[in-house]
C-alpha cells in the first residue's frame, strides 16, 4: 500500500503597487531555496485563509494586509507534499514590505517573471499573470 503524501493548505498574496507585484526569494537553507514565491505561508488550525494570510504577512514582512478577495487555487504536488495553495488579492494598510523570513524581496512586473525561478507550486499564477487573468492593476 502506498504511503500517504502529506498535505499542506497553503496561502499566497497578490499585493499589487505601480503596475508590479510583491515577489519573496526563499532562503537558501529552506526547501525550493532560493525559488521566488507570492508572500505566504502555511494555514494553521482554526484558521480560515484570509486571516492565514494576513497573519503570515505580517509575520513574514512586517506589514498589515487587507484581504480583498481570493482569487486562484492551485493544487501541486511535490516529491514529499502536497500543497493545496489559496491565492489573495490583498493591499498593504500598515508598513513596508522588510527582509524577516525571506532573502530577497522584489516589486516584478508580470514581464518580469520569465527572468526568475518561481516555485513549481507559484508557476500558476504566473501564467495566470502573463495571460492577463490575474492583472498587477489596483483593484
Amino acid at each position: 500500500m502506498p504511503e500517504a503524501r502529506r498535505a499542506l493548505e497553503v496561502v499566497a498574496a497578490l499585493i499589487v503597487r505601480d503596475g508590479r507585484f510583491l515577489a519573496c526569494q526563499r532562503p537558501p537553507e529552506k526547501a525550493r531555496g532560493l525559488f521566488w514565491e507570492f508572500p505566504g505561508g502555511k494555514v494553521e488550525p482554526g484558521e480560515c485563509g484570509d486571516q492565514a494570510i494576513v497573519r503570515e504577512c505580517r509575520e513574514e514582512l512586517g506589514v498589515t494586509l487587507r484581504a480583498i478577495e481570493r482569487v486562484m487555487d492551485v493544487t501541486h504536488d511535490y516529491p514529499d507534499l502536497t500543497v493545496h495553495l489559496t491565492l489573495y488579492r490583498c493591499e498593504i494598510e500598515r508598513g513596508e514590505p522588510q527582509r524577516i523570513e525571506h532573502h530577497d524581496l522584489r516589486w516584478m512586473t508580470a514581464q518580469e517573471i520569465d527572468m526568475q525561478a518561481f516555485c513549481p507550486a507559484d508557476r500558476a499564477f504566473c501564467a495566470a499573470m502573463r495571460d492577463g487573468r490575474l492583472t498587477c492593476a489596483s483593484r
